[in-house]
């Protein structure tokens, strides 16, 4: 039987490498910010641009009204973020916005994709670092075509845990967040890292170099991708409060065992996010 989804699973790849050629070129200009929903929630013309580009990439490649699309900025501009049965893209044109806007050099494109609810495969082009991971369920987890895993650390003592800040500054969630960080910290563990972006994070669990990444506050376009990645590489995705992974839910623990994972588990203070599949509240 022809395996149906490897067209869309290679072109993806394509597609984000040709993306990511373009963020590094534009990194090379000067770049105009606007803000999204605070002033530390960056959006470049080059994050509008990038999606332009791969969503009509797509459309063209397998037809208009084919197949459904959730991408950061069209979300952002009021587009619903719904996921349904049908083929469905989770897009992210540029994981990493801050960073890309100061030069830090951890910048992503993100790519993934869903039927039935599902994901199927998902592609994390870290651009800046010219590094392709990739993965399709069942068929393991690749960086440069090379096979990855995650780590075999189950002492949490000797660990390394990625954990990042968010763009929400209300007094109430830093200090959560800070608590949550001070607490690991203090296990002891080995060090806490954050690359600045989701996609980039997870890659790293996927690939053996930390050996857990959590986060209250993300969004689907930033982990659907790293979700398929990290799983296919052995690793495990649970809610922060040990539940089920759900890319909707805007919060995850993603690690290489359940040992590491639930020992994070106890630490996180968890606060309130809207999910990205909440009803719109028009104002």
């Amino acid at each position: 039987m022809a395996d149906q989804w490897q067209e869309a699973y290679d072109f993806a790849v394509q597609v984000a490498r040709a993306a990511g050629a373009v963020i590094r070129k534009a990194g090379e200009e000067e770049i105009k910010v606007q803000t999204k929903s605070c002033t530390v929630d960056l959006v470049t013309k080059t994050d509008e641009r990038v999606e332009k580009i791969i969503i009509g990439s797509l459309k063209e490649q397998f037809g208009e009204g084919t197949h459904c699309f959730i991408g950061e900025e069209s979300v952002a501009k009021g587009q619903p973020c719904i996921l349904t049965d049908k083929p469905t893209w989770i897009i992210d044109p540029v994981d990493g916005t801050t960073n890309f806007v100061h030069g830090f050099p951890f910048v992503a494109v993100s790519i993934a994709f869903a039927v039935n609810k599902e994901l199927e495969f998902g592609v994390v082009y870290s651009c800046m670092e010219d590094k392709m991971y990739k993965a399709r369920k069942g068929q393991g987890a690749f960086c440069d075509d090379e096979p990855i895993q995650v780590s075999d650390v189950k002492d949490i003592h000797k660990s390394i845990i990625i954990c990042e800040h968010g763009t929400d500054r209300s007094p109430e969630t830093v200090q959560k967040i800070f608590s949550t960080q001070k607490k690991i910290l203090c296990i002891p563990v080995h060090g806490l890292r954050g690359s600045g972006t989701a996609a980039t994070n997870m890659c790293l669990v996927a690939c053996g170099a930390v050996e857990a990444f959590f986060e209250i506050g993300i969004h689907c376009w930033d982990i659907a991708a790293g979700a398929v990645i990290v799983r296919e590489a052995g690793g495990l995705l649970l809610d922060v409060d040990g539940g089920p992974f759900d890319v909707m839910s805007r919060r995850m623990v993603s690690g290489n065992n359940r040992v590491i994972v639930n020992r994070i588990i106890k630490e996180i203070e968890i606060f309130d996010t809207v999910r990205d599949d909440a009803p719109i509240v028009k104002k």
